[in-house]
């Protein structure tokens, strides 16, 4: 099945206790059905310092779930993800605006 999310996608979180935030998909895991979200859904990790990183509390952005995120359009609105074929390409639209997401 076509990925309706992907890598570098600006995206709005729907629910949770990050609810309204917005970010870029840093990277997506199908298999879980999970997206990790730059800024969004962050956890305190604690690292040992390093030769080379200085140790601590260090934030990271943990997964979420994809039906947990929409697309935002070129508005800034967020919008449901479906697919045209054009040509002989399958290509994602935005279902709000009708525009190709990736011409």
């Amino acid at each position: 099945m076509a990925a309706k999310l992907k890598k570098g996608d600006k995206v709005v979180v729907l629910t949770g206790k990050d609810k309204g935030k917005q970010g870029t998909i840093a990277s997506v895991d199908p298999k879980s059905g999970k997206a990790v979200v730059d800024g969004v859904n962050m956890a305190i990790r604690h690292t040992r310092q390093s030769q080379t990183s200085q140790g601590g509390r260090i934030p990271k952005a943990m997964p979420i779930q994809l039906s947990n995120l929409a697309m935002l359009d070129k508005n800034g609105k967020p919008t449901r993800v479906g697919f045209k074929i054009e040509g002989d390409k399958k290509v994602r639209i935005a279902k709000t605006t009708g525009d190709a997401i990736d011409a």
